[in-house]
């Protein structure tokens, strides 16, 4: 395996001093406010929108962790990269709702639909599932990085990263994360491509590749009966996983709720999902690539999670190794940063500020900066943990967000559709997906000490995909049930907050918030994915 040399060095010096240059200009018009620091100001257009959507969605978790799937017999897990069509739905169906009731965080929407308490559930789920997906797997995946690019251990790349990121996070706030963003959505894009279409080459196209692997290992379609991907719950839970993660997590809607408008932000979210198209061909194929040539004998690595950047220092010529080396240390900048800024908007404005609401604007912002320290070093810690879990990085973040989506998707979804659905219903669905979340990952961790004919390990060993399909089918009749067997919320306190309680002007506004253009292009991206799932059929 090749290391950097001078003319690689060139490309990745050039690219942080830009970099550098972007994040100093942003921190000299920072505002000591809140809206500035945790939302831009509200005043970001579509383009920096979607690309600040396209760049937070992909981190170093999907630079080496898909590459990796890809190279270990994983394509089934292809699936959550056809959410395209999932961040559409962010744009049309959840976001004129947020931007009409004017909130910073999830949290906070929740409690305008329903309560204050189902605001704290939320917060705290939230910051926790930061910790055990978002914090520790980018800075895993960033370990095997730059350990791999730099020649160093895995723990000194990992943290040196956390710091740098750290740094220009803490400093600019969210206006520093989404414009730096945008930048390195273009460099991830284009250094992943030159790799792709080298590597191909490399292999002698498509169908000498597809002769190598089998045409077998290309489908994506596996049968019901299937121990490790079965079809039908591989649909069900992929999708719950994806709307919790576009429609209603904190870390992607923050970038949504940045823009000027309605309109703008639709329209980012648009531009998002055509962004969203492009991993599967990026980052997917270089992994069947370095799996091919492993094949071949004409490569070698220890853990899947190495194919890419293995494939990236042995097949690039000097200066495109460079460029490709400084895009997949974008994507680790870009998902450190936007998480750091989503989880110390969580804690600052729905823990915080709650408990003291006099706080002023400045004291909010530093308590934000300290809550970012605090999550990094908790993720940090988290990681020899969560190696225990899976092997493979992408099928651990695709694991514990199977656990953690059902109860958030169901509130959300049926928060937004039926009126009915109460404050009571919404509440203990929460609480009772935190503890049955929980429990799963703990009889994960443990269930190798248990009794294999008993309840415990049961629950422990089943596959993670029909776990998430049965959990999210408890979580909507925990939710109609008990929200039908007490009062029924007083409609005029959640105007707007519902399809049934939209008023004539909120109709008449979403109306007049896209034109023709926004309709054929989600239409476009709708079929693209639907052409995709076709292809990957194994034949």
């Amino acid at each position: 395996m090749k290391t950097l040399d001078f003319l690689d060095w060139v490309f990745v010096g050039v690219y942080f001093m830009i970099l550098a240059g972007i994040a100093i200009w942003v921190i000299r018009k920072r505002k000591d406010n809140t809206q500035d620091y945790f939302l831009a100001g509200r005043n970001i257009g579509w383009f920096v929108v979607g690309a600040s959507i396209f760049a937070s969605n992909i981190g170093s978790e999907h630079v080496v962790g898909l590459a990796g799937a890809g190279a270990d017999n994983k394509l089934p897990m292809l699936i959550y990269e056809l959410h395209a069509w999932v961040v559409l739905l962010l744009g049309w169906v959840f976001l004129p709702f947020y931007m009409r009731s004017g909130v910073f965080t999830m949290p906070e929407f929740l409690e305008k639909r329903f309560d204050a308490r189902s605001r704290w559930i939320l917060s705290i789920f939230s910051i926790a599932a930061y910790v055990l997906t978002k914090i520790s797997v980018t800075i895993y995946a960033g370990g095997v990085v730059v350990s791999y690019l730099l020649g160093i251990d895995f723990w000194t790349g990992a943290i040196a990263t956390v710091i740098l990121t750290g740094l220009y996070t803490v400093l600019g706030g969210m206006r520093a994360v989404v414009y730096t963003e945008a930048l390195q959505a273009v460099v991830l894009v284009v250094g992943a491509l030159m790799l792709t279409l080298i590597g191909l080459e490399e292999v002698g196209g498509w169908s000498s590749m597809k002769a190598t692997v089998t045409p077998e290992y290309l489908n994506m379609w596996r049968s019901v009966s299937d121990p490790d991907f079965p079809w039908l719950p591989l649909l069900i839970s992929s999708t719950i996983v994806g709307i919790w993660y576009w429609c209603t997590d904190q870390y992607i809607v923050q970038r949504a709720l940045t823009a000027k408008n309605l309109k703008e932000a639709r329209r980012g979210t648009i531009f998002g999902a055509v962004l969203k198209l492009f991993p599967v061909f990026l980052f997917l194929i270089p992994g069947i690539i370095a799996l091919t040539l492993k094949m071949r004998g004409e490569l070698h690595w220890d853990s899947a999670d190495q194919a890419f950047p293995v494939l990236m220092s042995t097949l690039l010529p000097s200066g495109l190794r460079g460029l490709v080396a400084a895009g997949l240390l974008a994507a680790l900048m870009s998902s450190l940063a936007s998480v750091f800024n989503s989880c110390s908007t969580l804690f600052t404005v729905d823990v915080y500020k709650k408990l003291r609401p006099d706080s002023s604007e400045k004291n909010l912002v530093r308590i934000g900066q300290i809550a970012t320290a605090v999550a990094v070093i908790i993720g940090i810690i988290w990681i020899p943990i969560m190696q225990n879990i899976s092997g493979v990085l992408y099928e651990y973040l695709q694991k514990v967000q199977s656990y953690i989506a059902p109860p958030i998707t169901a509130v959300f979804l049926l928060g937004i559709f039926i009126k009915r659905v109460n404050k009571q219903g919404a509440f203990y669905t929460l609480i009772s997906g935190l503890v049955i979340a929980t429990l799963r990952i703990v009889l994960e961790l443990v269930k190798d000490q248990l009794d294999p004919q008993g309840v415990l390990y049961f629950l422990g060993n089943l596959n993670y995909l029909v776990f998430g399909a049965y959990f999210f089918l408890l979580s909507i009749v925990l939710l109609i049930v008990i929200s039908l067997l007490t009062a029924a919320p007083r409609y005029e306190t959640i105007e707007n907050l519902t399809f049934s309680t939209l008023t004539e002007e909120a109709k008449k506004s979403n109306k007049n918030s896209y034109n023709y253009w926004d309709i054929i292009i989600t239409i476009s991206v709708v079929l693209v994915v639907g052409g995709v799932m076709y292809f990957f059929n194994g034949s």
